[in-house]
This record gives C-alpha cells, sequence and structure tokens, in this order.
C-alpha cells in the first residue's frame, strides 16, 4: 500500500543569524500580502524601503543572542525533532516532512519529497495552535499555489487548528508544573500579536468583532475561526487544567508592529500595571507557539524581563514551549488521520 504524506509547516527562520540572512528571512516574511495585508505597492515601500533596513541589523542580534552553536535556530533544531519523533511513532506507513513557510527547508522542497515517494495522500499541519491568516492561512495559500502546477493532485487535507487539543493543553500545564506556580503573584497567557483589521476581516458578519462587548470571551459559529477568541480558548483550558482562579491569570499578545491598533490588552502594558500593583514575580506561557523561538527565548525572557525589573517587579520566568515533549508528539499522531 502507498504511504500516506505528513506535512508539518512552522513559520521560518533565518539561515544563520547574520544580518544579510535575518534581512533574507524578513523581505519573504513582511512581503507576504496577508501578513502585511495592505496595498501592494504601498508594502512594498513599508517592507523593502523602511522596515527591514531599520529591522534586520537589530533583529540580528538577537537571533545571535538565541543562536546555538551546535543547533542553530531553536525553531529549527525542535521543528526537526518533532519531525523526526512523528516519524518515529508513526512508523513506516507514513512519510513525514517539515518545511518552513519562510525560508528553509521550504514548502516546495518538502512536497517534492513526498511526490518523489509516492505518497497516496498528504495531511498538512501548520504548527500553529489558533488559526490566522496570517499563518494558517498563509501557509494553506502557498501550498494550494505550489501544487495546482500539478499534473496529478493528490487528496490533500489541512488542519485549521488545534487550539484546544488537550493533550497539547496537558503539555504546557505540565510544563508548569516545575516552577511552582503557587510561588508566583500573576500569570501570563502572553500570544504573539495581530492587527485588530485582520480580526476584523475574519468576522464575516461585519458585526461581531470588537463590536460586541467581550466578543472573544467565549467561542461561538461567528467567532470560532477567530485568532483572538481561540487564544482566549487556549488560556482558559490551560488554566482549568491548573486550577487558576480567574484573578489569578491575564491573557495578553506581543509583538506589536507599526501604529495601528493590534490585539490588545498588550503585554507590555499589563506587565507595567501589574508592577504598578506591585507584584513581584510573573510566570509566562506562550501558547501561540509550539517551539521555543526569538519570541519566546528572547523577547519574553529578556525583554519583558528586563521591562519588568526596571519597573520594581522582581522575576520573569517564561514556561518552556511544547518543544519535543512526548506528550506532545503523542498529541500530534493524534491529529494524523
Amino acid at each position: 500500500m502507498a504511504k500516506k504524506g505528513v506535512l508539518l509547516v512552522n513559520l521560518g527562520t533565518p539561515d544563520s543569524p547574520s544580518t544579510a540572512d535575518v534581512r533574507k528571512y524578513l523581505n519573504e516574511f513582511l512581503m507576504d500580502g496577508r501578513v502585511i495585508d495592505i496595498n501592494p505597492a504601498l508594502r512594498t515601500v513599508l517592507v523593502k524601503g523602511i522596515i527591514v533596513p531599520f529591522r534586520a541589523p537589530k533583529s540580528a542580534k538577537l537571533y545571535q543572542a538565541i543562536w546555538d552553536k551546535e543547533t542553530g535556530s531553536p525553531l529549527l533544531h525542535y521543528s526537526l525533532l518533532q519531525q523526526a519523533a512523528l516519524q518515529q511513532r508513526l512508523g513506516d506507513g507514513y512519510v513525514v516532512e517539515l518545511a518552513m513557510r519562510y525560508q528553509s527547508p521550504s514548502i516546495e522542497a518538502a512536497l517534492q519529497r513526498l511526490k518523489d515517494a509516492l505518497i497516496s495522500d498528504i495531511q498538512v499541519i501548520p504548527l500553529f495552535p489558533q488559526y490566522a491568516s496570517a499563518s494558517t492561512g498563509s501557509v494553506q495559500e502557498k501550498i494550494m499555489e505550489l501544487v495546482k502546477g500539478w499534473q496529478t493532485i493528490p487528496t490533500i487535507s489541512f488542519l485549521n487548528s488545534f487550539h484546544d487539543n488537550e493533550l497539547m493543553i496537558e503539555t504546557f500545564a505540565d510544563n508548569a508544573q516545575k516552577y511552582n506556580p503557587d510561588t508566583y503573584d500573576h500569570i501570563l497567557f502572553s500570544f504573539h500579536g495581530l492587527p485588530q483589521r485582520q480580526l476584523k476581516k475574519c468576522d464575516h458578519t461585519n458585526s461581531y468583532c470588537l463590536q460586541v462587548d467581550g466578543c472573544c470571551n467565549t467561542l461561538n459559529d461567528t467567532n470560532k475561526l477567530c485568532y483572538s477568541a481561540q487564544s482566549y480558548d487556549t488560556a482558559r483550558l490551560i488554566a482549568g487544567k491548573m486550577n487558576l482562579p480567574k484573578d489569578k491569570y491575564t491573557v495578553c499578545f506581543q509583538s506589536r508592529l507599526g501604529s495601528d491598533p493590534w490585539v490588545q490588552p498588550y503585554t507590555s502594558e499589563v506587565i507595567a500595571q501589574l508592577a504598578k500593583e506591585g507584584k513581584k514575580r510573573l510566570l509566562v506561557f506562550c501558547p501561540a507557539f509550539v517551539a521555543d523561538c526569538l519570541e519566546t527565548v528572547f523577547e519574553v525572557t529578556h525583554e519583558y524581563g528586563d521591562e519588568f525589573k526596571a519597573l520594581g517587579g522582581e522575576h520573569v520566568q517564561l514556561v518552556e514551549s511544547l518543544n519535543d515533549s512526548p506528550k506532545w508528539i503523542e498529541a500530534l499522531a493524534g491529529m494524523v488521520s
């Protein structure tokens, strides 16, 4: 019998922490029309003329700070471990490939390897727990663009999101236990941010998103594919697994870009408010990521840690991501049909 193909796709990482490679990565990432969803001509001027020239050297220094001499990029390192562990878990009846939406290993090359393996069908698992047009949607669009020229197109299925996957929720909760959560003053669930306009575009009714009070507090037919609503649901499930009362944790969003309003509350503002209230120790989850990366290892641990200490706080502790946890690999295997 023909083997089945599984394609894991994460966001991407520069090939090296050099300014040139970071510039190349940022150009591909930010020129994606689903990431910066504005007029293409304006996006080109903004990205290539303003953002990348100024941001690449700064980002290169940040990547250098987290780049391991032996394993390189943490995102790619853990993604490769996930691929290998899932392949072993699924066995010889499957071919598991890994790709990055931007840079290497490319989606095009991964699809070609699956095609060469004469697989019967392909299941695509974008490694983003919560659906967003700028992440999962971009992966879906890219794959459809690449296979449209194939003479024979196999059955291709896409996993839309897994924000409420029970084993994923358990893994995050398990990872926190080693830090004795009860010893922290407050817990943050810090998700990657998105412009508010992208949330509104996902509201097909044009009358619910950011127009109804508490629109993200519960999932329903209108917001079931809303990134923010799914993020709140993920946080609520992890908090429930840890028996956290509602006043013990806050959902917030990090990594803003540009001056347009993004999903709120902003992590930096929440941290400032908690410091003002006299909180000293914060435990931080980043449940939008399945592998540690720049946004977790550096942004939370160093940037937010330094901000918090400057405001009178004492310690910000990151709860590591899913990485190559056996329970997370089991969760991935359960997503494969």
